[in-house]
């Protein structure tokens, strides 16, 4: 990986194009416990190693439990209900509901 790395790095600088380092993470899918950290490094700059990320607008994680992806899911289901809600409130002139 390290090698594929170093190519794409190489071809970046040649080629003139510049790379978000901020967008760049590292993880490892096991449940084991990770003795050794990963060390890529992409140029001269290491990429660091993240027990999650999202990709694609779905949280992944190390340990391969999607609690924070349903844990996201929720939070943005309970903020659409209270924006129906208070829309509902406001249309009908209900106070509690």
């Amino acid at each position: 990986m390290q090698k594929d790395l170093n190519t794409l790095g190489e071809w970046a600088v040649e080629n003139g194009m510049k790379m978000n380092s901020g967008k760049r993470k590292t993880i490892k899918f096991t449940r084991a416990r990770v003795k050794n950290p990963l060390g890529y490094s992409l140029g001269d700059q290491k990429i660091p190693e993240r027990n999650n990320c999202k990709y694609f607008g779905i949280i992944l994680r190390r340990d391969k439990n999607w609690m924070d992806q349903v844990n996201y899911r929720v939070q943005k289901a309970w903020k659409a209900l209270h924006f129906v809600v208070c829309v509902l409130k406001k249309k009908i002139g209900i106070h509690e509901i």
